[in-house]
């Protein structure tokens, strides 16, 4: 009896602990973010309440919000209508404002991207699921990316949020190796086409803001897996990092998903002066907990390959944030702290 008190004190402890170190982190943080991504309702939604105890100013869904693969909307709506009908996540919905992109699983195909059928169509159903107003000019724009701005008396974010499927070539297959895919050659395909590219370009340089979020589904800096990534497109990393330090925008960080595991990465950038970190933040129902490792060159600290979701808490007058991966009942799983 006294052990398994023991062990219920200990547990009570840790729980604690995490929550403890969240709320402090809280009375510090003038503007919190959360994301996540790789969900199903069909699952148990055991992070909704943890996601609503840390306090966010805004959710991201960062892509596979929903597991479609079809080409039938009706599907895809009844699916998004199962995911807004989870009790946690219906009462965070009216809680927390909510934004972000799709992955290829809610875009409607497995790695998919500028060939799809049924885009336009499926582009309809995640913004109806969004909600976003009938009369938005985004009802008529091709593809999902968007703009959200936050101003707070001490200062502000901008989020911006890509879409890395409606104009996204084709893959190579990797025919040598086990890996699914490798680089294309250099300067051959696109992640964002033409213009998504010349808006992106002019949001950055454009910006006022303190911090600029930049949202892509799939990972930015992580890219000997094999496995979707802007890496298999190795000219469009470059342009990235230089329209990141040509725009002379602050305080830039990346936010992915898709991977279903969770990891920091880091690199110097030329010309920027300050670290670019991609935080990829997966998965929410599911993750690969059969995870035995990868080589990622810019990963910084521990792979993460539990149910989490992402925390991000901004500091203005510090200029700093801390970014958390954050388990079930708030356990904190990984953590890294960024001056600028």
């Amino acid at each position: 009896m006294k052990t398994i008190l023991l062990v219920f004190i200990l547990a009570l402890t840790t729980a604690c602990s995490s929550t403890k170190e969240i709320t402090n982190a809280q009375n510090q943080a003038d503007f919190t973010l959360a994301f996540g991504s790789c969900n199903k309702a069909s699952l148990p939604n055991l992070l909704w309440d943890d996601v609503l105890n840390a306090k966010p100013d805004v959710w991201v869904w960062g892509g596979d919000i929903i597991y479609a693969d079809t080409e039938d909307m009706g599907k895809l709506k009844a699916m998004y209508a199962s995911q807004d009908a989870v009790p946690g996540y219906k009462s965070f919905r009216t809680a927390i404002p909510v934004i972000g992109t799709w992955d290829d699983h809610d875009y409607g195909v497995n790695d998919g991207g500028v060939e799809f059928k049924a885009k336009k169509e499926s582009q309809v159903e995640f913004l109806d699921f969004m909600k976003v107003p009938a009369n938005s000019p985004r009802r008529m724009q091709e593809g999902v990316y968007n703009v959200h701005d936050y101003n707070t008396p001490k200062g502000s974010i901008k989020v911006i949020v890509l879409d890395t499927r409606y104009f996204r070539t084709a893959l190579t297959p990797d025919t040598e190796t086990k890996k699914r895919n490798k680089p294309n050659k250099y300067g051959e395909g696109t992640v964002l086409g033409s213009k998504q590219w010349k808006w992106l370009t002019s949001q950055l340089k454009n910006s006022n803001a303190d911090f600029n979020i930049i949202v892509s589904s799939i990972q930015v800096l992580s890219n000997e897996h094999g496995f979707e990534c802007w890496g298999n497109f190795p000219h469009e990393v470059d342009k990235l990092k230089t329209t990141i330090a040509d725009s002379n925008a602050k305080g830039v960080l990346i936010l992915s998903g898709d991977r279903h595991i969770s990891e920091f990465s880091r690199t110097e950038v030329e010309n920027l002066n300050y670290p670019l970190i991609d935080f990829t933040s997966s998965g929410l129902t599911h993750a690969y907990n059969r995870f035995q490792g990868e080589s990622n060159p810019f990963r910084e600290g521990k792979v993460v390959s539990t149910e989490s979701f992402g925390l991000l808490q901004f500091n203005f007058e510090k200029n700093n944030v801390t970014l958390k991966m954050v388990g079930d009942n708030g356990k904190v799983l990984g953590s890294l702290h960024q001056s600028y």
